[in-house]
């Protein structure tokens, strides 16, 4: 929250609105679309239909033509349907439970905590994809989050640690937090400012949390491991994750969604923004190589990268500095030995 207060320049029309219809238009337009999308349908809504009333009372072709191009259109449908109920139950006034709030079609748990917590300030977490990485990371958790018991449990966790006092302004700071801090890709780790007690950060799982089923389960995968070297040490890593080849040992490793195409600055970015590190020298990158897994292919690169020294982001009891020959004692996934056997 003093990150948020102090630090956090996240822009939207909606942010800090503490009226409850705009809100709710703003949270079912951003269900199925980008921000940058939903902006300008937003801010075309709310001239258009100011308030409820003005909603409820307006013919559906009129609406729909407003939704043109947001797609998913039962979205509309629903947001007609209960405005409509709004007007007529409740005299056009918005409920202020978030059991009537969960009620309205349309409106789910994510979407009632939001209204519940901006608006009447219920102590209510909102939890969505920036808060479950978020929570994942800080609790170092690698429960899947997509499935159903780690949507239950980190549920749970976002409800435990939400501030009961300020609630909307909780959920707002960490929601902004996820978006723009702890990224899923390139996390600004070195910046955060709650890495001192960050136990992915601790444990250098940044890169592999937070897990997800789907995930686990996709054909491709792309992984870069960037081989750190430093005092004629390098550091390794092992996998503790319950992933493939858990217990065996690795290099740093930043798993991407697709080919990273990585260049000097996209490198300095990831040592800048997650190790702090400036200073530094790329001594190869490796073509893409391959290993078809029973279900999955993995793809990467190998980056080898020289320091002058041990940075203290990377002194920890997980990461272990070790010379060439204790290394070659370890065991390594086929993947990172057809590497290492060729230089």
């Amino acid at each position: 929250m003093n990150w948020h207060s102090n630090e956090n320049k996240r822009e939207m029309p909606w942010k800090g609105e503490k009226d409850p219809y705009k809100v709710w238009l703003s949270e079912i337009i951003l269900q199925q679309t980008r921000v940058e999308q939903g902006w300008a349908y937003y801010k075309k809504f709310i001239k258009k239909y100011p308030g409820i009333g003005e909603l409820a009372k307006a013919k559906d072709e009129d609406v729909f033509k407003l939704w043109e191009g947001l797609g998913y259109y039962t979205r509309c449908k629903n947001l007609l349907y209960s405005a409509r109920l709004i007007d007529k139950e409740y005299n056009g006034i918005f409920p202020d439970t978030y059991e009537k709030i969960v009620a309205l079609k349309g409106v789910g748990p994510y979407t009632a905590a939001a209204i519940s917590s901006f608006c009447f300030n219920l102590p209510y977490a909102v939890v969505d994809g920036n808060v479950f990485r978020v929570l994942s990371r800080i609790s170092g958790n690698a429960m899947p989050v997509d499935s159903n018991e780690g949507k239950k449990t980190f549920t749970e966790l976002a409800n435990k640690v939400l501030d009961k006092a300020s609630p909307g302004i909780f959920n707002q700071a960490i929601m902004d937090f996820g978006a723009t801090v702890c990224k899923p890709a390139l996390p600004l780790c070195s910046q955060c400012a709650v890495n001192k007690i960050c136990n992915a950060l601790l444990h250098a799982t940044v890169n592999l949390l937070p897990v997800k089923e789907k995930r686990l389960k996709k054909k491709t995968r792309w992984f870069t491991y960037f081989i750190i070297e430093a005092a004629g040490k390098t550091l390794v890593i092992k996998r503790t994750l319950k992933d493939i080849w858990q217990n065996l040992f690795e290099y740093y490793l930043v798993e991407t969604d697709a080919n990273p195409l990585w260049d000097k600055d996209v490198i300095a970015s990831v040592l800048s923004n997650q190790l702090g590190i400036l200073d530094f020298e790329i001594i190869k990158i490796t073509p893409a190589k391959q290993q078809q897994l029973t279900h999955q292919l993995i793809k990467g690169f190998f980056i080898r990268i020289k320091l002058k020294s041990v940075p203290k982001s990377l002194i920890n009891p997980e990461n272990q500095w070790l010379r060439s020959a204790a290394i070659k004692r370890l065991p390594f996934p086929s993947f990172i030995n057809q590497y290492t056997q060729g230089q």
